[in-house]
């Protein structure tokens, strides 16, 4: 189960279909065309709600689809639109294009969202058709598909303060003490399997914490969940670095979880870093302590002794939280991705492919979306079609190509048989 990442799969609502139809009043035998067009389907957006903080929610359902507009009615009337869907993410959502990888988004303020998915305007009914050379046309459009796409999402919180250190140093335990966050804590390593926030309330001020699973050699390249457990600590601006006490030689641990810092990331390792050494209250810890601060100085730290269980010192962590932040420049803002400049993808581009003896298969963005939109019961929507197979050249194209009377062509999910 996930926590901070999740693939879904989204579509936009299809266009209402246009529909044909003609008045028929008393005292008006000739009423001309009266068919509506078609609403416009629903569109998908991906919205910011800062009461969440995982992505655990997609594990259940991963599946979207925004409401299809509505066919178009008598006397000209529009069919009601499809109503948008919004999915809520937690601030600190990375959208990304699964099939191409491209850059979508970067959600990281309350209320912020992102289109992802176009609904498909409505079909036009037979109304829009009526011209001084057929003054009753019967021929309307079907609405124009939604868009489908899946997305990959990816997690970064959004904290001031990351909270690392090895498994079972107390990071869960400081959190729940200095903060209102009541994450589950045991005493064995990987209790905890997801990032924990909390809120310390302190002068008037709020700082958001982050409790970091606990890290372990090898997390750099994704040993022990590493690669999802660093990603989180990017955002934060000071690191509390907690060390175990009470463990066999905490000074490795620090080198230990230093290197594996800035081996994912080198600003990882140019953080600030505020390091305490917790469980003091055990004796072993006390042992300890004079020869891990000493060796602690000698690298340019001020550690602190703190007990997360007996709440020693712990304000003094906090104090010394509040100093290092203030004494940080102002955060920069996001930094934007860089502008990729791609040549835009001609719409009425198309390709003809032989597939087989006498079969053709033509792809291309509009053919593709005008024969979804053609109604093949109605004899002028098909005149209209071959027509736009002339127009935009495909007719010429598959003659090229050496279509005969009887071939089979396929365009989208359409099989048509060629004829003169």
């Amino acid at each position: 189960m996930s926590y901070d990442e999740a693939t879904i799969h989204v579509r936009s609502g299809d266009g209402g279909a246009g529909i044909v139809h003609f008045r028929r009043e008393k005292y008006v035998p000739r009423g001309g065309p009266a068919g509506g067009d078609g609403g416009k389907g629903g569109d998908v957006y991906l919205v910011v709600n800062p009461k969440l903080n995982t992505l655990i929610k997609f594990n259940r359902q991963s599946r979207f689809h925004a409401e299809n507009g509505a066919p178009g009615g008598s006397n000209r009337k529009t069919g009601k639109s499809g109503a948008d869907l919004y999915i809520e993410v937690p601030p600190g959502t990375i959208v990304r294009d699964a099939e191409t990888g491209e850059l979508l988004a970067d959600l990281t303020l309350p209320g912020q969202k992102v289109l992802v998915a176009k609904g498909g305007r409505g079909g036009r009914g037979n109304a829009r058709f009526a011209t001084s050379t057929n003054q009753a046309p019967r021929i309307a459009e079907k609405g124009e598909p939604g868009q489908e796409r899946t997305l990959q999402l990816e997690l970064k919180l959004l904290a001031d303060v990351g909270i690392v250190g090895v498994p079972n140093a107390g990071k869960s335990t400081l959190l729940s003490v200095i903060t209102n966050a009541r994450p589950k804590i045991a005493d064995y390593p990987f209790t905890t399997l997801q990032p924990n926030l909390g809120v310390v309330s302190l002068d008037d001020r709020d700082i958001v914490f982050a409790d970091i699973p606990g890290l372990i050699e090898g997390a750099h390249t994704g040993v022990g969940l590493g690669h999802g457990f660093l990603r989180h600590i990017q955002r934060t601006r000071v690191l509390v670095h907690l060390l175990d006490g009470s463990a066999k030689d905490p000074l490795a641990d620090f080198h230990q979880i230093n290197t594996e810092l800035a081996l994912f990331d080198d600003a990882l390792g140019q953080k600030p870093q505020i390091v305490a050494v917790n469980k003091i209250d055990l004796p072993q810890a006390q042992a300890y302590w004079p020869l891990v601060r000493e060796e602690l100085q000698k690298l340019g730290y001020e550690p602190l002794a703190i007990s997360a269980v007996t709440h020693q010192n712990v304000r003094d962590l906090l104090n010394r939280v509040i100093q290092q932040l203030d004494a940080l420049p102002p955060a920069p803002p996001e930094a934007e991705a860089l502008p990729v400049y791609r040549m835009e993808e001609d719409p009425l581009a198309f390709t003809v492919e032989k597939i087989g003896e006498g079969i053709f298969r033509v792809r291309g963005k509009r053919i593709e979306r005008a024969v979804a939109m053609t109604y093949w019961d109605y004899d002028q929507a098909v005149a209209r079609f071959q027509r736009i197979l002339e127009t935009m050249g495909v007719t010429a194209a598959l003659e090229e190509a050496g279509v005969k009377v009887g071939d089979t062509v396929y365009i989208g999910t359409m099989e048509l048989e060629w004829g003169e």
